[in-house]
C-alpha cells in the first residue's frame, strides 16, 4: 500500500502551553551567569554607592562594641579582670575577640571591604566625570515650555547697538543669543550657540558640575582617610606612664608602664627623650558654696630633653595643651598622691622605701593604694587600704575624706603575711593584691585593729614582723604618650572630605535654553526654559534671577505694549 503525506505528517501536541503551565515550565530559557558572570554581579555590588554607605554604617555600628568592652591593647589587667569576674559570657565575649575589636578579624574585614568599595566607586565615576567636562551642554529642546520653569521675553529692536550703549536693544535674534550667552557665562554657565545666523538661534548652557567633583573628593578623600588610619595603626605606637613629682621619665620600651606598639613598630622609632616631672599644682575651687572643693586648674611643671646631651627645656604641661617632644605627643591624662613610706622588715631591714601610687576614687581624692613588699624576710609583706588627704572622723567613727588638699593626711591599712605569688614570673597588677593565701595581721575584725597613720608617724608590726612610716607626701600625674606619623595627613584629607560633602550638598545641577527668533512686528521674541537634574529647591529663583538679567540687559516689552502692538498691526491688516 503507499502511504499518503498524511501519514508522513508528524502530529504536534495541542494546548502546548496549558501543559507547560500545568508542568511548571517555561518556555523562556534563562542563561546562566557562571563563574565570571557570577564575579562580575559581585563586584557591582560591592562597587555601588549603596553598599559603600552600608558599610560605612556597618562600621560605625562594628566600633561600638570597643567602647562598651575594655580593649587588650589599652589596659589588658582590665580585661582579664573583666573575664575572671564573668566566667560565664567572658570567655565567649573573648572567641568573638570583643575585647580586641579594632584588630579583630569581622573589624579587619568590614574595613577592608569598605576600602575596596570605596575605589571601586571612584574610578568610574572620575572617568565618566572628566567625560562629562569634555561634552557640550545637551541640544536644545524642541519645545522650552514643557520644562520645569519657562518664561518668555518680547525684545523691540531698531537701532544698532554701541559698546557703551547700556540696555539699548539687540538688532536681531542672534544678537539677542550672544546676550544671552555672556549673561549665563557670567552667572557660572559652560554655554554653547547653536544656529547663530539660523531663524532661530539658540544657546545651551549648563553648570553644577563642581557637585560631583564635590562627590569625588568626599570619596576620594574618605579613602584618605582610611589609608592614613591604616598607616597610623601600623607605624605608631601609644603608651602610659605614672610619673611621681621628681622622678625622669626616659622614651624607652622600659620606661613605660603600658605599651601598645603598632603592628609594624620598631623600638628604632623611639626618640631617647627625657621628661622630668619637677612640679604639680592643682587649684580647688574656695570660693564657690556650690562647687566647694572642685579641681580648676592642672599645672606640670617638666623639664625636657630632646637626648642625653640636649640643653634641659623647662615645659608646662597642663589638660587639652600636651607637650609636642621627640615627634610624639604628652599628655596630662590623671593625677593623685603618692604618699612616700618606708617599711621595716622582721629582721629590721628597711625592705621598701618611696612613693606609692594611690588611685583617686571620689572628687575628694579618697584613694585606693596597695603595696607590695616582696624583698621582706623572713614573711613577704602586703599592704592595703586608703589614702586621705584631709581625714575626718564621722559619728560611726569612720574616717573620711572631706578635702582634696592635704590638710590632714592619713593612711588606713590592713598588713598581710605570707607569699605574694612574685616570684612565680606571672604577671600581676601592682594596684590589686590577692589577699586569700596571704595571712592577716591588721584588720579592723581582729584584736590589733586597722593601721591608721598621720603624717611622720610610725607603725609597730604585731608578731614582730617589723614597722611602717608614712614619711611624707607627693603629688604624681598620669601621661599618655602617642606617636602618630598620619594625623597631618588625616586632618587634611577629613578637611576635603568636609569641602567635598559641604559642595555635593549645597551646589545645584542646572540647565538652561534660551532661543530666539524675529516676530512679523519686528520684535524678537526670547524664550527660556530651566531643568535641574535632582530635586532643587532654588530653580525657580534662578528662574527669576535670569528674567531681572534679560529685562535688565535688553529694552523689552511689556504685555501691555505688546498686546496692543498685535492689535494695531492686525487693523492694518
Amino acid at each position: 500500500m503507499k502511504k499518503t503525506n498524511k501519514d508522513h505528517v508528524s502530529k504536534q501536541p495541542e494546548n502546548t502551553s496549558s501543559d507547560n503551565a500545568q508542568t511548571g515550565k517555561s518556555d523562556i530559557a534563562l542563561p546562566a551567569l557562571g563563574l565570571f558572570g557570577t564575579l562580575r554581579w559581585a563586584w557591582t555590588q560591592l562597587t555601588s554607592m549603596r553598599t559603600a554607605l552600608f558599610l560605612l554604617l556597618l562600621l560605625a555600628i562594628a566600633a561600638v562594641p570597643g567602647s562598651l568592652f575594655p580593649q587588650r591593647p589599652s589596659n589588658p589587667a582590665v580585661v582579664t579582670q573583666y573575664i575572671k569576674n564573668n566566667p560565664d559570657s567572658g570567655p565567649w565575649l573573648d572567641r568573638f575577640q570583643l575585647f580586641d575589636v579594632y584588630s579583630s578579624v569581622w573589624f579587619s574585614a568590614i574595613y577592608l571591604l569598605l576600602f575596596i568599595s570605596l575605589i571601586g566607586c571612584v574610578v568610574p565615576r572620575t572617568k565618566v566625570y572628566y567625560r562629562a567636562l569634555r561634552s557640550q551642554p545637551p541640544r536644545t529642546p524642541r519645545r522650552l515650555s514643557r520644562m520645569p520653569e519657562y518664561g518668555t521675553v518680547a525684545v523691540s529692536s531698531g537701532r544698532e547697538r554701541t559698546d557703551d550703549d547700556a540696555g539699548a536693544s539687540p538688532d536681531s535674534a542672534g544678537a539677542v543669543i550672544e546676550d544671552a550667552a555672556k549673561l549665563l557665562k557670567k552667572r557660572g554657565y559652560r554655554v554653547e550657540i547653536r544656529d547663530l545666523e539660523g531663524a532661530r538661534p539658540s544657546v545651551g548652557a549648563e553648570r553644577g558640575y563642581l557637585k560631583e567633583l564635590g562627590n569625588l573628593v568626599f570619596h576620594t578623600a574618605l579613602i584618605g582617610v582610611l589609608i592614613s588610619v591604616a598607616a597610623g595603626g601600623l607605624f605608631g605606637y601609644r603608651g602610659q606612664k605614672v610619673l611621681v613629682e621628681g622622678d625622669t621619665f626616659v622614651n624607652t620600651l622600659i620606661g613605660y608602664d603600658n605599651f601598645n606598639p603598632g603592628t609594624n613598630f620598631s623600638e628604632n622609632q623611639l626618640d631617647p627623650y627625657s621628661l622630668t616631672l619637677d612640679d604639680f599644682d592643682v587649684v580647688f575651687d574656695r570660693e564657690s558654696t556650690t562647687h566647694y572643693g572642685q579641681p580648676l586648674d592642672f599645672t606640670a611643671k617638666m623639664t625636657t630633653k630632646t637626648g642625653p646631651d640636649a640643653e634641659p627645656q623647662q615645659e608646662t604641661l597642663k589638660v587639652n595643651h600636651p607637650i609636642n617632644i621627640g615627634g610624639t605627643r604628652v599628655y596630662l591624662v590623671g593625677n593623685g598622691y603618692a604618699p612616700v613610706i618606708t617599711v621595716k622588715d622582721g629582721n629590721g631591714d628597711v625592705a621598701y622605701q618611696g612613693p606609692v601610687v594611690s588611685i583617686p576614687n571620689d572628687a575628694a581624692y579618697t584613694s585606693l593604694m596597695v603595696l607590695k613588699v616582696p624583698d621582706a624576710r623572713p614573711e613577704q609583706l602586703g599592704f592595703v587600704g586608703f589614702f586621705l588627704p584631709t581625714a575626718r572622723i564621722d559619728e560611726q567613727g569612720v574616717a573620711f575624706a572631706s578635702d582634696p588638699d592635704p590638710f590632714n593626711p592619713q593612711l588606713n591599712l590592713n598588713s598581710y603575711y605570707g607569699d605574694l605569688g612574685l616570684d612565680k614570673g606571672e604577671p600581676k597588677s601592682v594596684f590589686t593584691l590577692d589577699t586569700d593565701p596571704l595571712t592577716p595581721l591588721n584588720n579592723r575584725g581582729m584584736d590589733a585593729g586597722g593601721i591608721v597613720l598621720g603624717a611622720y608617724e610610725t607603725y609597730e608590726l604585731p608578731e614582730d614582723k617589723g614597722s611602717i612610716t608614712f614619711d611624707g607626701l607627693k603629688r604624681y600625674v598620669a601621661l599618655d604618650v602617642t606617636y602618630d606619623p598620619t594625623k597631618l595627613s588625616v586632618l587634611i584629607f577629613s578637611v576635603l572630605a568636609l569641602a567635598g560633602l559641604m559642595g555635593s550638598l549645597f551646589i545645584s545641577r542646572r540647565r538652561v535654553w534660551v532661543r530666539a527668533g524675529e516676530h512679523d512686528d519686528g520684535r524678537i521674541m526670547v524664550e527660556y526654559g530651566l531643568l535641574a537634574r535632582g530635586e532643587d529647591n532654588r530653580l525657580t529663583t534662578e528662574a527669576a534671577a535670569l528674567k531681572r538679567l534679560f529685562e535688565k540687559a535688553w529694552l523689552t516689552v511689556s504685555p501691555e505694549d505688546a498686546h496692543n502692538r498685535d492689535t494695531t498691526t492686525r487693523k492694518d491688516r
